[in-house]
């Protein structure tokens, strides 16, 4: 007959059997959960580097046209200003427009035809047009008349410049296509404008049109958010 003692013994006994095995379990548990964790940082790790290389890639793509139509505008006779960051080309709307109108100038169109196939020749080279997302002409005005009269008058000159480069009458019928798959038109009013050399505002300055690229650098943005949302 099992004694009272007896039957606290072999409880024990199974108890010491079963407290080893649980632990060890655990310790085999929290070796996995290590070592996936391990796993998911060295991709997060490659993924980073990739979106390193690529953001680096895109910034040298980036440095490069800058570079490029400073080289092709910087001493042209066209009176063409390039911004030294991004690479946009300003030039006073007095080129294209009466004051307060949106109609192009006769003399605004002989300009265009010598303007507009230079700088496609540096975007769309071999090499960059893959990068690009996007050309954008963009008006702007002084602060003469309302926010809203400026809008429809800034918007309206970025349309006549895109109307006439994608028109009938423009003699560079080649590069139209290039230009309609990327081409967009904005308009400012004067929410954006200039200032003289003493930092004072300048209507004359402000009254400008310019012409922008911007390269496919939203992909990149959106393959980081995937990144960091993992």
């Amino acid at each position: 007959m099992t004694s009272k003692y007896q039957r606290l013994f072999k409880k024990e006994q199974e108890e010491s059997h079963f407290w080893p095995s649980f632990t060890d379990l655990l310790t085999i548990i929290l070796l996995c959960f290590i070592l996936i964790f391990i796993v998911m940082m060295v991709i997060k790790s490659l993924q980073i580097e990739e979106m390193k290389r690529t953001i680096d890639q895109i910034m040298g793509v980036r440095s490069e046209l800058v570079n490029n139509l400073q080289n092709e505008f910087s001493d042209s006779a066209m009176g063409i200003e390039v911004d030294e960051e991004t690479g946009a080309i300003i030039f006073n709307t007095e080129i294209l427009f009466e004051y307060n109108e949106s109609e192009l100038k006769p003399d605004s169109f002989q300009f265009l035809d010598e303007f507009v196939p230079k700088y496609l020749d540096v975007l769309l080279q071999s090499g960059y047009e893959d990068y690009i997302a996007e050309i954008i002409i963009e008006g702007h005005t002084d602060r003469d008349g309302s926010y809203l009269y400026n809008l429809d008058l800034s918007q309206e000159r970025a349309h006549s410049v895109a109307a006439y480069i994608l028109g009938d009458d423009f003699p560079y019928k080649n590069i139209q296509q290039h230009l309609e798959d990327k081409l967009t038109v904005n308009g400012r009013s004067y929410t954006d404008f200039r200032t003289d050399e003493s930092g004072n505002y300048s209507a004359d300055a402000s009254r400008r049109v310019e012409f922008k690229f911007r390269l496919k650098d939203e992909e990149i943005l959106e393959k980081t958010r995937e990144i960091l949302d993992e």
